[in-house]
């Protein structure tokens, strides 16, 4: 079972990959998700999350944008979330 510091340690270091990516709109995008929910997420989601965090922002972008159909092996509950959050 993982310890409340250490889920809170891993949603602090989360919130800050997620607001400073290097894109704008996935700062804004994945940001914005991130900020309005990260207090609700589990430690799976975290988990899931901090997958997530590893595609780079251009193939997330590309999907957001619907330039491209998110592959397979990427597709997700919460990265569908994350692709058709509103900023």
């Amino acid at each position: 079972m993982m310890s409340s510091p250490d889920l809170e340690f891993r949603r602090k270091r989360l919130l800050w990959r997620a607001t400073h990516r290097g894109i704008k709109e996935m700062d804004l995008i994945l940001g914005g998700f991130v900020t309005r929910n990260l207090g609700h997420f589990s430690a799976d989601d975290v988990a899931e999350l901090e997958r997530i965090m590893d595609i780079p922002d251009q193939d997330m972008l590309a999907w957001a944008t619907k330039q491209v159909p998110v592959p397979a092996e990427y597709a997700s509950g919460m990265l569908t979330r994350i692709i058709d959050f509103q900023p």
